[in-house]
């Protein structure tokens, strides 16, 4: 299912070679790498992908080398990756619904800060970021390639 997704054009668009990136989530679902990976549903359908991945274990030589703006992230930080499953249900608010959920059981888990890294280029993506209470991180503009890193507001009072 996940690989078919990976092939979709608007997937395409954003992520790499469908079958190396199904290899690294692979790597992840076996706990070969700290990321968490899930895919969400709504009403008991699959709808998409997502993952948080954490800042400290992302500041490896081997990451660094290909994203060095990632050693300018606080170290107690997470990050999150989504992607929708179906072209269809882009633009309609799915994206947003699903990180604020994210967010809230992230929070409940004790995490204070919460980021995410969109390719500037796709502003659907930051949109929907936007709605869902994440802010570019203003010191980071310009330094970080093709990722917009934004960091979610803590408008609930969780810490």
């Amino acid at each position: 299912m996940l690989l078919d997704w990976m092939r979709r054009p608007h997937w395409r668009e954003w992520w790499g070679e469908p079958e190396e990136e199904l290899g690294k989530i692979r790597k992840k679902v076996e706990g070969r790498d700290t990321t968490r990976p899930f895919i969400f549903q709504v009403d008991g359908r699959d709808k998409g992908y997502i993952q948080v991945w954490y800042v400290k274990d992302q500041q490896e030589a081997d990451v660094v080398a290909e994203y060095p703006w990632v050693t300018l992230l606080p170290k107690d930080a997470v990050g999150i990756d989504l992607s929708i499953a179906d072209e269809g249900e882009l633009s309609r608010g799915l994206g947003t619904k699903v990180l604020q959920a994210f967010v809230r059981k992230l929070r409940q888990d004790g995490c204070r800060r919460i980021l995410i890294d969109p390719d500037p280029a796709n502003q659907r993506a930051v949109k929907a970021y936007r709605k869902a209470g994440f802010r570019e991180m203003e010191d980071l503009l310009g330094r970080t390639g093709d990722s917009l890193l934004m960091e979610h507001e803590n408008t609930e009072g969780m810490f």
